[in-house]
């Protein structure tokens, strides 16, 4: 596989209760977390010594968003090491809520839905050439994108006028168009935003905004993985076949809509084709492709994808340790049969929620993992690792170096995805434009130089 850089946002859910009721508006939650518990982020904007980003976002939605990976797996460990962070941040808020008198309870998760129906979001980025059109990119990967759900959704207990339904995707319900520039409105499949961060006549940042975010480690390999699989073989021209949807946008919701993955949707050369037999287009396409090219990589992934879709088409309860909505749909329906209760009852919804609480000693996903109930891509201490140490291959290794260092004397700073900076008038703002440099003179003679 190509070497290609990759990153993950998420935005967290984020309330404080107590006994059940808010006890706090957001807005005076995310303060706790941010302007009295990280020292100097009084723009609620930081970046840490792993060479993340950390970041209120709109709506008072605490983000964390990956440093720059060039490997899926450690992608991964970071991505759950983020989890970890803003737990932290959770419990030292939550000191400071005592401190200050105020009883409750800050509760962060992963998800992508509210009670009230807003929606936030799991950005994916993935560096790409700019010899590939924007468009011939977005017409080849919007019907990959509409029917990845199956392996990637995180499962929903979606509220209708016609009742209660368990759906695949949380962001599917959400989705508006096949592209725009917005994120919080107008929603789309593929965002226009192209920040590369890198050379500019080279690169673009392909923006993909209609996933959903994933507890499973092996759902968001699988996620992150499959997209560069495609994208390979994409920007080698190896793909010529059109499986243009005549409406993504309704297909995304149909699909999502139907856990028994047999809903069938209309293609533009008039065919009607299930989101799996769409998948096993890209996925053999990915074969051939990659059969002269097979590296270890490559080889595990097909190997995954392939297993993942055989095993969905046979059943796709057979899916319960690896896909999020899966393994949330067996929770909920195990509980309702030793319960005798129907979907609309809250209890349902509240397990629905409580998949995605951060919360190690709390959260439904990781009860199961500590079971030996779900798969794992990423050890424990590789997550905790990924919390204070950058990847070593990439740019973001320059910037947690940086950071660090001048953390540890007491410097004051600025950083962002492409420049370090001293606030000293004396000293130059050093730019970073290339994500795959790891080693730079002029970063590490600054760094001497504290």
């Amino acid at each position: 596989m190509k070497r290609r850089i990759f990153g993950l946002e998420n935005e967290y859910g984020l309330t404080c209760t107590l006994n059940g009721q808010r006890r706090l508006s957001p807005d005076n939650v995310a303060r706790y977390l941010f302007e009295k518990v990280i020292p100097g982020a009084r723009n609620a904007n930081v970046f840490l010594e792993n060479g993340a980003r950390l970041y209120l976002d709109t709506g008072f939605h605490p983000e964390y968003a990956t440093p720059e990976c060039d490997d899926i797996l450690e992608l991964v460990a970071h991505d759950k090491a983020g989890e970890r962070i803003v737990e932290d941040l959770l419990h030292a808020a939550e000191k400071r809520l005592r401190e200050d008198g105020i009883s409750g309870n800050i509760l962060l998760f992963k998800n992508n839905t509210d009670s009230a129906g807003n929606s936030y979001g799991c950005h994916e980025n993935y560096l790409v050439s700019r010899d590939v059109s924007f468009q011939r990119l977005s017409e080849a990967l919007i019907p990959f994108f509409v029917t990845r759900q199956i392996f990637a959704g995180a499962g929903k207990v979606l509220q209708t006028p016609r009742g209660f339904h368990y759906c695949l995707s949380q962001r599917a319900q959400h989705i508006c168009q096949e592209i725009s520039g917005a994120t919080t409105s107008s929603r789309s499949i593929i965002n226009t935003r192209d920040e590369p961060h890198a050379d500019a006549e080279k690169f673009r940042r392909l923006h993909v905004i209609v996933g959903d975010s994933n507890m499973s480690e092996v759902a968001t390999y699988l996620k992150v993985g499959t997209t560069a699989l495609v994208l390979d073989m994409i920007e080698d021209g190896f793909m010529e076949k059109d499986l243009s949807l005549q409406s993504p946008v309704q297909a995304i919701r149909d699909i999502s809509h139907d856990p028994l993955l047999r809903e069938t949707v209309r293609l533009k050369d008039s065919r009607s084709l299930t989101a799996l037999q769409i998948q096993r287009e890209y996925l053999d396409y990915c074969w051939r492709y990659f059969q002269d090219k097979m590296d270890p990589l490559a080889k595990d992934l097909l190997a995954r994808w392939t297993d993942v879709l055989d095993r969905l088409e046979q059943d796709p309860m057979q899916c319960g340790q690896e896909v999020d909505w899966v393994i949330k749909k067996d929770l909920i329906e195990t509980y309702m049969t030793k319960n005798r209760l129907s979907w609309r009852d809250p209890k349902v919804s509240l397990i629905d929620l409580q998949y995605h609480d951060i919360r190690p000693d709390r959260g439904l996903y990781f009860v199961l993992a500590r079971r030996g109930l779900l798969e794992r891509m990423a050890t424990d201490d590789a997550i905790e690792a990924a919390k204070h140490t950058p990847p070593q291959t990439t740019r973001a290794k320059l910037r947690g170096d940086f950071i660090r260092h001048a953390n540890l004397k007491g410097k004051d700073y600025r950083v962002d995805w492409v420049y370090l900076k001293l606030n000293d008038p004396e000293r130059e703002t050093i730019l970073c434009k290339d994500p795959f440099q790891s080693h730079d003179e002029r970063v590490e003679r600054l760094i001497r130089s504290f």
